[in-house]
């Protein structure tokens, strides 16, 4: 679990970032910030003092520069992010989402396949009014912020939750901390993710932050539950499985950039279609045996 862990903690930190550089860098997070900072910076230089495994020099030296860039940023965003800058940033995540969504979407080897997924996903989805809840979650949590009206807050966290959850690193890694205890692939993972998430929180707000909760449950429980669902997660149902998300990713590209919308929330369940497909494989066979 403890790629996991990292992996939420880094959408977290990257999403505070992102909502600081959305809203502004008040006197009291300016000061919070170098308080964190030197706090990190001192038991590093004593451990540099007392070991050879760190130059305290190095460290002071890093502490200064990680201090004057803060200062440097917080002065430049101190009002947040100009109305104009956040404008064209969204246009350009939302280029940059629909190239991800057709990147994973032409993982697929059976186009069938996520045609029925996206389907059977959308009557599922439907029926159980995903889209509907999350909106209204996000619209009491924008009103519990901030007061405000329009929520951004459901479109920060299933743009996020996919683009973290969706494709083979978070399957694979998963996997490999369950099986392996091998950490490497989802502390990759969290480095990408953490970097995205500033951006992302930049311009869609704090309901970035949320999606590190998806992040942990989807996978922690593929971590936890790994000895038993990888015989259904081979490498064909995790590229059917990336396929399937990367169509709901271009629908919220989309989105953001004001061409269709598309209710994606009621999609969601689409992604859970192709492992039910393939286990049905071998019973339908046996059937068919039996039938005939």
């Amino acid at each position: 679990m403890w790629g996991t862990i990292v992996n939420a903690m880094a959408v977290i930190l990257g999403g505070l970032l992102g909502v600081l550089i959305r809203n502004g860098f008040s006197k009291k997070v300016r000061l919070v910030g170098l308080a964190v900072l030197a706090a990190v910076a001192g038991p590093l230089s004593i451990i540099g003092l007392l070991t050879d495994y760190i130059n305290p020099l190095l460290v002071i030296t890093g502490s200064i520069a990680a201090c004057l860039l803060w200062l440097g940023l917080c002065w430049l965003l101190r009002n947040g992010l100009p109305e104009a800058y956040s404008n064209i940033i969204m246009q350009g995540i939302g280029l940059a989402v629909v190239i991800i969504g057709v990147s994973n979407s032409l993982e697929t080897q059976n186009m069938l396949l996520v045609i029925i997924s996206l389907v059977i996903g959308g009557i599922i989805g439907q029926a159980l009014g995903i889209e509907k809840k999350l909106n209204t979650l996000g619209q009491i949590a924008q009103k519990k912020m901030s007061g405000g009206e329009n929520s951004t807050i459901a479109q920060g966290f299933v743009t996020a939750s996919l683009i973290f959850c969706v494709g083979a690193m978070a399957i694979v890694g998963a996997l490999d901390s369950g099986i392996k205890g091998d950490h490497v692939t989802l502390y990759a993972k969290s480095m990408l993710d953490g970097i995205t998430s500033i951006v992302l929180a930049s311009a869609l707000g704090a309901g970035v932050l949320l999606s590190a909760a998806a992040v942990f449950v989807y996978q922690g429980a593929i971590t936890l539950a790994s000895g038993a669902v990888a015989p259904f997660l081979s490498d064909m149902v995790i590229d059917e499985m990336t396929a399937v998300g990367g169509v709901l990713i271009i629908g919220i590209g989309l989105s953001m950039l004001k061409i269709r919308d598309f209710n994606i929330g009621n999609l969601l369940p689409a992604i859970l279609i192709p492992p039910f497909y393939f286990s049905l494989i071998p019973w339908m066979g046996r059937l068919l045996e039996w039938l005939s």
